[in-house]
């Protein structure tokens, strides 16, 4: 674990000027959220990139559970571009970047082999967003994405609230959307979580306990695009209905965990309605005791093992190797623009895209 040296302002260590740079005549800045019990996190305006998330585990001690950096020079020029930011307009891939909607096709950016991924190189997690801090647990970010911005339609005006609950060690987001042209959205935070807390290096999450509480998985081809199927996870190493640690079988030869060189698929999450905030996901750190639970109104989420992480340098010299992170990506399916079968993507003028996601940290003796 980084042992961080608290500052006057927060437990992370990090620095305000560290953060402060004009970009685009826009201001970036360091914002730092605490609660009641103590939890804190910090973020900056810039992708609204989650840069730490300070939990105690089972003795009371404090570390950071996200992989994060400490300057925004390092946030901007991350060998991960999406690390704990918000993505959009559309999380995880569409098939060639293209998608028709109302009979006029679409061309996105392509940055992820022959698809594009997460709104593609200038998406959210690279836009500074207006932020205001109405009080010490929240944050409020705008951002306006113009009609046309990486080839999506529609101006589409974006509110996200990250908001610490004062009873519990939870962190709340809120999304809200509208458009003035029929468009597609599909918004997440692509945390990277480690509860053991960052180090150098940073331990594997391999001995993470994990549940999903999904009985389909939507299946991907070997470049990471779905099939098109619905699958039962029930005999196979998608099958976290009851707990299993992230490596029991994360490197079997099972078709789909060869595609995704490990875990990195979307979960059908069992609902009894659509749009109902239930549980998704829990994962448990057992040497730590830490735990987090991920509640959502999404259809689905994507579990992602940080399969493609290379070793760089974040926050105070901690170093993040492969599988060193853990996502829960609350989210559509991927490439639903594209697979009229799935639940849609579409928003219209006059509607309101809204969704909730919680992480909730605690720990277990």
């Amino acid at each position: 674990m980084i042992n961080t040296t608290p500052t006057e302002s927060n437990l992370s260590g990090l620095s305000p000027k560290a953060f402060q740079k004009d970009i685009n005549n826009k201001k970036t800045d360091l914002f730092i959220l605490k609660n009641a019990q103590g939890m804190e996190v910090a973020v900056t305006n810039y992708g609204c990139a989650i840069l730490s998330i300070m939990v105690p585990d089972k003795n009371g001690k404090y570390a950071n559970v996200v992989l994060g950096h400490d300057s925004i020079e390092h946030v901007i020029n991350s060998p991960e571009p999406f690390l704990n930011t918000t993505i959009g307009r559309y999380g995880n891939r569409i098939a060639k970047g293209k998608f028709t909607l109302y009979g006029e096709e679409h061309q996105l950016a392509i940055n992820n082999g022959p698809n594009s991924l997460h709104g593609g190189p200038t998406g959210f997690h690279t836009r500074v967003w207006d932020a205001v801090q109405p009080e010490q647990s929240t944050v409020i970010f705008n951002y306006t994405s113009a009609d046309g911005e990486e080839g999506f339609p529609g101006n589409l005006e974006v509110e996200m609230t990250y908001r610490l609950e004062d009873e519990t060690n939870a962190l709340v987001i809120e999304y809200r959307a509208t458009t003035d042209k029929a468009t597609i959205v599909n918004l997440t935070n692509h945390g990277f979580f480690n509860l053991a807390g960052i180090a150098n290096p940073s331990p594997t999450v391999l001995n993470n306990i994990v549940t999903i509480n999904a009985d389909f998985y939507v299946p991907i081809n070997e470049v990471s695009i779905p099939t098109g199927e619905i699958l039962k996870v029930e005999g196979t190493p998608m099958d976290f209905r009851t707990p299993h640690t992230l490596g029991e079988r994360i490197d079997e030869k099972h078709t789909q965990i060869v595609n995704g060189a490990g875990y990195d698929h979307c979960y059908v999450l069992n609902k009894t309605e659509s749009g109902e905030l239930s549980l998704a996901a829990t994962c448990m750190e057992p040497n730590s005791g830490r735990t987090m639970e991920v509640y959502t109104t999404e259809n689905g989420v994507q579990l992602y093992t940080g399969n493609w992480l290379g070793g760089f340098e974040g926050a105070h010299g901690a170093t993040f190797p492969a599988r060193s992170a853990v996502c829960f990506e609350a989210q559509c399916f991927p490439d639903t623009p594209n697979k009229p079968h799935f639940p849609s993507a579409v928003l219209l003028p006059g509607d309101e895209y809204q969704q909730v996601t919680i992480y909730k940290f605690g720990v277990q003796e």
